[in-house]
């Protein structure tokens, strides 16, 4: 095309928009937004991807991973090349870093710096406490682009991802709350949890399942209710940052009821392992929260069709396998996924097994996520003026592998190795670039760049 084309890009292919589908669509870019969506025959370009007979989805939103848990800052670089490969075009990093969490503007900042030199995708940042004190960098750390906060009820590591106390998780959240932005909280109680553990590795009890027997459902509905609780009191929008079960939604949506900001997100394991994929699985399915029972399955399903699941996400951890492995210990294995280059194929999966559109896809790992992060209008969905962010899926009969994880060796492992699969992730696009083609990331490092929080407004007072 002539360099006066009106647009820099057009796409075609069936567009999955965050409540209905155009097929035989168009989404034509300029300046790398999205500047024209219509259907028919598309308009004049300077380039044309066409992608007709696939599905054109926004970017996906991943509103919860971990590239620094176990190797540090390095790990962005991979984490981010398996969700280009996974049509995750934004994602949202949680602050539990090897060796230091993001405690601090100062450390924010740093971590701004590398996401700026290593990412392929683009990144928004959680911030985080100390275990005691600090409570004062939380208006700080806001300041610097912070898209929500993170705290937990169980402690992993007493510097690293230490438990908050009660009284200094009230005052946090007061303090949080005058920011307006979202505090997520892993929610396990600590000494049911504890106590519980302890008892099973005293009898003996060590085999994979004792890691859901000794995580039974109550303790997360017991911390659900404390953080509730606090969340009334105290004004602060406080979200389930992975709840294994629908009463956790229940929970959400009753204390909403009473005035709160309450709210939770599933992790899409949620919606398709159950108790026995640990058995088979072994370290391997080890993830806090556990898989459940088919049934809390099926009732996962129904909060998600009556509409009180805010956003699905992956909690992708990508451990060293080593860190994974089983040696007839299940309490000395590392507990979190890999799922991001998965998360994309797999979600449609599991949408097409139940005769579910792609729209709630859209919606719910797109759009939702972008709006609870406060990303939005810039990402999560195909509107004009967004950024062109796009995730191309080739439907058909596929088999996921994870020897094709876009990361580095130690981390290429994964729970849904040798599932079938829907569909595929055959482009990626980033702000009107293709990072994916589905063979290679044509991303580099540096490529993504950090995405401050774009406004301070709820996403449940929207």
């Amino acid at each position: 095309m002539s360099d006066a084309a009106p647009f820099d890009l057009v796409l075609t292919g069936d567009l999955v928009l965050s409540d209905h589908v155009v097929a035989g669509g168009y989404v034509a870019v300029r300046g790398g937004t999205v500047a024209a969506i219509g259907e028919g025959a598309p308009p004049p370009a300077k380039a044309i991807a066409r992608h007709d007979g696939k599905l054109i989805l926004p970017g996906l939103v991943d509103g919860h991973m971990h590239t620094g848990s176990a190797i540090g800052w390095p790990g962005i670089e991979g984490a981010t090349m398996s969700a280009a490969a996974g049509g995750v075009t934004t994602v949202v990093d949680m602050p539990y870093d090897v060796p230091q969490p993001v405690t601090s503007a100062e450390i924010f900042r740093e971590k701004v710096s590398h996401v700026e030199r290593l990412a392929h995708v683009d990144m928004a940042l959680y911030g985080t406490i100390k275990k005691t004190g600090g409570l004062e960098d939380i208006p700080a750390i806001a300041e610097a682009g912070a898209s929500a906060f993170k705290v937990s009820t169980y402690e992993y590591d007493a510097h690293r991802f230490p438990r908050i106390d009660h009284p200094t998780m009230l005052a946090a959240f007061a303090e949080i709350a005058k920011t307006k932005l979202m505090v997520a909280v892993h929610n396990e109680d600590q000494e049911l949890v504890v106590k519980l553990s302890e008892a099973a590795k005293a009898a003996g009890n060590t085999s994979p399942i004792w890691h859901c027997r000794t995580r039974p459902p109550i303790t997360e509905t017991m911390a659900d209710l404390e953080i509730f609780e606090m969340a009334l009191e105290t004004g602060a929008h406080v979200h389930i940052a992975h709840s294994s079960l629908a009463r956790g939604f229940e929970l959400a949506r009753i204390y909403r009821g009473q005035g709160a900001k309450t709210s939770g997100e599933a992790c899409i394991q949620y919606l398709c392992m159950t108790e026995e994929d640990i058995i088979r699985l072994q370290g391997f399915g080890k993830c806090n929260p556990p898989f459940r029972s088919a049934a809390e399955v099926e009732r996962m399903w129904e909060a998600m069709r009556v509409g009180i699941v805010a956003y699905v996400s992956t909690d992708h951890a990508p451990w060293p396998k080593p860190k994974k492995e089983y040696s007839g210990d299940i309490f000395a294995v590392g507990a979190g996924l890999t799922g991001m280059q998965s998360f994309a194929p797999l979600m449609y999966t599991l949408l097409a097994e139940r005769g579910l559109s792609p729209t709630v896809m859209a919606r719910l790992c797109s759009e939702q996520p972008a709006r609870y992060h406060g990303l939005d209008p810039k990402k999560g969905g195909i509107r004009l003026g967004a950024d062109a962010d796009f995730c191309i899926l080739e439907r058909g009969d596929f088999v996921f592998d994870e020897r094709s994880i876009q990361d580095r060796e130690d981390a290429r492992w994964s729970p849904y190795h040798g599932r079938a699969m829907k569909a595929r992730v055959a482009s990626t696009w980033l702000r009107g670039e293709e990072i994916w083609n589905g063979t290679e990331v044509k991303a580099k490092p540096g490529t993504g760049r950090f995405v401050p929080r774009q406004h301070r407004r709820s996403a449940l007072d929207a």
